[in-house]
């Protein structure tokens, strides 16, 4: 099977989904591939601040003012993704004055709005931030919901053309000489939405081929035949069950582990650390992470040591510098984004890697990218991705009027309206029963087949678009459901299947966080899936015969 496009995008994230928005809003034909689900990578595993930029203010100045500048842009072309919290960047009494000022001057010189808090007010604002907090620093971080904001790309360059392809995973970059023509993917075997058969290959030829697979930019690029020297580095993030906080906390010294809280919807996540690895897919996942962001954050917020633990995940940073720089230290690794063009760089043309970078500024670089590819193709159109908003921002005002509307409850309702945005009428707007599925995200029915429609089969695909699954009972509640709404569109073994895969990425989480209540927690999951649903696979099931006469007939009820 052969199919041909303009450009294909490899690479399904954040910058690989502001690609294709930005190439398909040019009118370019675009294909854009990813190897598992969407923000099934990087993207998906942050800790969800959206950078005021007052992170790199000391350092990184120039990293700090992209922030600040695409920081603005989101909160206009995706205000239904980011939740406007605040930050605080708070000082300790071990803590350097002189780096509280040096932070202050770094913020003011780079345009980042900031001002000095004492700690009697700084805890007016968050009452549980420690008592011996001697001051702080309020900048403009906020929270951003980066499954939302990347299916909204997706969706926007579907709207504009473009062909979004999951679970294809590339296994060849196909070469004419000394130019890139296009890719080979393999269709994979996992429930979701495809063009092709699972099983089959994909010939995809093309005039230009973007590298936007972050950490593993360099496995991509190395089967085109060029080297491209990403040094990924992890970092351990852990989810409490609820918000310590309300507002974006940083501790106000320079680099260290375990330094940032961020509320995220019904929860908050603690992180992080930075510890170079090999292989973006093969790194130990150690405890003893999960215990230093808990217990380093707990000297900025106490609570957090009695905090229920919901589940723990690691991330890893596309890390990268031009060769020869060499800085043995990953912390001091810039977070700038580079755009190698390997025409130039390697002598192979067609092929453009983007690395480096950060989450905030996926914008700023899908437009260095576009800009750059358009160039190359000879297409003239100037970007219009931060002047457009995406799917579900158009019309904030609207909003509003969801709330005591569609026969919900009105928490119900804030949470349909915040996660769907001006789309939040036409989603919930049905004659037929409205359930809420997932209690602990309330999440009602209509969103769930609303996100059906766009993921298929493929309930984390599902997950990330709506946020079940992912409260308190980590889907110990809800998955089952979640799966039974497949029907009828999809047969039994599907979405038996597709339940298999929720369950167990939902437990991969939580394998570092049992103790206490979430402990508890795990095992009330196991036993009801086990008992109602012999998701234990028990042997009964067989059809052997059972021994009714070792049971108890019990007592009866009319006695």
């Amino acid at each position: 099977m052969a199919t041909e496009t303009d450009v294909v995008v490899v690479g399904g994230g954040s910058t690989g989904a502001g690609v294709a928005r930005d190439l398909a809003m040019r009118g370019l034909a675009v294909a854009l591939v990813e190897k598992g689900t969407l923000t099934s990578g990087t993207t998906g595993r942050m800790h969800g601040l959206l950078h005021s930029g007052a992170r790199y203010a000391v350092a990184d100045r120039e990293s700090a003012r992209d922030c600040i500048r695409e920081n603005w842009v989101l909160r206009d072309i995706a205000s239904h993704c980011v939740e406007e919290t605040g930050g605080l960047f708070v000082k300790r009494p071990e803590d350097a004055e002189e780096y509280f000022q040096a932070k202050l001057e770094g913020c003011r010189a780079c345009d980042i709005p900031a001002e000095v808090l004492s700690g009697d007010e700084a805890r007016r604002i968050e009452p549980y931030l420690a008592a011996d907090v001697e001051k702080a620093i309020r900048v403009p971080d906020a929270a951003v919901d980066p499954f939302r904001l990347v299916v909204a790309n997706a969706l926007d360059a579907e709207d504009h053309g473009a062909r979004i392809e999951t679970h294809a995973e590339v296994v060849d970059v196909l070469t004419d000489g000394d130019r890139v023509t296009g890719v080979e993917v393999r269709h994979g075997e996992g429930p979701g939405r495809t063009d092709a058969a699972a099983g089959t290959t994909e010939e995809i030829r093309a005039d230009h081929v973007v590298n936007a697979t972050g950490a593993w930019a360099g496995q991509l690029a190395a089967m085109a035949g060029v080297d491209v020297a990403v040094r990924p580095s992890k970092g351990a993030m852990v989810v409490t069950n609820c918000r310590q906080v309300d507002t974006v906390v940083n501790r106000c010294a320079p680099k260290g582990d375990a330094d940032i809280v961020v509320p995220h919807e019904t929860t908050a996540i603690l992180g992080t650390t930075d510890v170079e690895v090999d292989d973006p897919e093969d790194y130990p996942e150690k405890r003893w992470e999960v215990d230093l962001v808990i217990d380093e954050l707990a000297a900025l917020v106490p609570v957090l040591r009695e905090a229920r633990t919901l589940r723990s995940y690691w991330g890893v940073r596309p890390l990268y510098e031009p060769p020869g720089t060499g800085t043995e230290d990953s912390t001091d690794v810039t977070r700038d984004f580079f755009l190698l063009d390997h025409a130039d760089r390697d002598g192979v043309a067609g092929l453009t890697t983007v690395v480096g970078g950060k989450f905030c500024t996926y914008r700023l670089m899908a437009e260095a990218v576009s800009d750059h590819v358009a160039g190359r193709l000879g297409v003239a159109a100037a970007c219009r991705t931060a002047d457009e908003p995406l799917p579900g921002s158009e019309d904030p005002g609207k909003l509003d009027d969801a709330m005591d509307a569609y026969g919900l409850r009105s928490p119900v309702a804030k949470r349909s309206r915040q996660r769907l945005g001006s789309r939040a009428g036409d989603v919930l707007a049905t004659d037929d029963p409205n359930p809420v599925v997932c209690e602990c995200e309330a999440v009602t029915r209509a969103e769930l087949r609303d996100a059906i429609d766009g993921a298929g089969a493929d309930l984390n695909a599902v997950r990330i678009r709506t946020r079940a699954s992912m409260g308190n009972c980590q889907g110990g509640i809800c998955c089952h459901r979640m799966a039974a709404e497949l029907h009828p569109d999809f047969e039994a073994p599907t979405a038996y299947d597709a339940l298999d895969d929720l369950y167990a990425e939902r437990w991969k989480g939580q394998r570092h966080a049992l103790w206490g209540e979430q402990l508890s927690q795990a095992m009330l999951t196991h036993a009801l899936h086990a008992t109602t649903m012999n998701r234990d696979r028990d042997p009964a099931r067989t059809g052997a015969a059972v021994d009714w006469a070792a049971y108890d007939g019990g007592q009866r009820a009319d006695r």
